[in-house]
This record gives structure tokens, sequence and C-alpha cells, in this order.
């Protein structure tokens, strides 16, 4: 069965850093757009970043900007979200999903989602 498998998530201490992983099981990433979404209790999912099939396009937030990094392996066929210095603000469940491109890493751009992985930033 394909899907998207989400990983790397977890508790840090505000500062701190968590590198999460998106995979593709059961099928290949390399022709896909990829964005990470994060969604807080009580709040809409929201883009936070998302890299081009080939890697050479990629957009951030404004709140991420600078601390967090997008990159891919479509050898490992895998999209990589590095995320440090972290804050409290940044505690939420993240999510990657797949389209077949991106303008601007809108929830409604993308329709192939994962589970998600829960990110837990203490102060």
């Amino acid at each position: 069965q394909s899907r998207l498998v989400e990983s790397g998530g977890g508790l840090v201490q505000s500062g701190g850093s968590l590198r999460l992983a998106c995979e593709g099981s059961g099928f290949s990433l390399a022709l896909d757009a990829i964005g990470w979404f994060r969604q807080a209790p009580g709040k809409e999912r929201e883009g936070v970043s998302c890299i081009s099939s080939s890697g050479a396009s990629t957009i951030y937030a404004d709140s991420v900007e600078g601390r967090f990094t997008i990159f891919r392996d479509n050898a490992k066929n895998t999209v990589y979200l590095q995320m440090n210095t972290l804050v409290p603000e940044d505690t939420a469940v993240y999510y990657c999903a797949a389209a077949s491109g991106f303008h601007d890493c809108s929830v409604d751009e993308f329709h192939y989602w994962g589970q998600g992985t829960q990110v837990t930033v203490s102060s």
C-alpha cells in the first residue's frame, strides 16, 4: 500500500533541534513536490515549508524562515525538515504531503497526506 510516513517527532526543550523525515512507502517521491504542514490544537493546518521535485525551489513560512530547512534525498526516497532553535509556538502535529507542484505552499494544493508526527517544544 502506498503511503507517506513521517518520523522524527518528539519532545524537545526550547532552543533545541529536531529533524523530521517523510518517506514514500510503496512509491517514489522523486516526481512529487513535498510540503510540510503543521496543526496546533484549536488552530487550522498551516504550511511550514515546501520543496519542488528537483529540490531547486523551496518556500518557508515567515515564522520558520531562518530556523527550518527543507531538503530531499531522492536516492533515499525521503524529504527532511531540519528544525533548529525550536520555540514552544512550534508545538504541533507535523504532516508531510505530496503534490504535482505548488505555488504558495498552501494546504489546498496538496492532496496526498501522511498521518503526522507530534512535535512538542517545552519552555
